[in-house]
């Protein structure tokens, strides 16, 4: 599947969409993408939907610490990511689970209605 990429900010956030294959070099064209405008729009909550056709690998998901501090992003962004394919739905998770636990507040949803609920929200639950 050709990967498409689409990031426009919405007033209250940003929001992404990604569909194709997944690899670390689309993912730091993607999170540059997005810090670049969540820096010019001071808006630093971030709504992403993917559909990937192929996830990236278990292993990536420990560099994406590594990438976010590359690129900038830190504890003023908010994430929330809902993947749509059930196969790459568990990477995403894992992914979610590694950013968390090195302090980021990322969190992964099944649905974009729980995700826009919870970013949007003023608690970090």
């Amino acid at each position: 599947m050709r990967n498409r990429l689409s990031i426009t900010f919405e007033g209250d956030h940003i929001r992404v969409l990604a569909d194709g294959d997944k690899d670390m070099d689309f993912a730091e064209s993607l999170w540059s993408q997005v810090a670049r405008l969540c820096e010019q729009e001071h808006c630093y909550k971030v709504l992403g939907v993917a559909r990937s056709s192929t996830p990236l690998e278990a292993l990536d998901a420990y560099e994406y610490a590594r990438l976010y501090r590359k690129i900038g992003i830190d504890k003023r962004y908010r994430v929330a990511w809902v993947e749509l394919e059930p196969h790459a739905s568990d990477i995403a998770s894992f992914i979610d689970t590694v950013l968390s636990d090195r302090g980021y507040s990322d969190r992964v949803f099944s649905t974009e209605e729980e995700a826009r609920g919870w970013l949007l929200s003023s608690v970090d639950n």
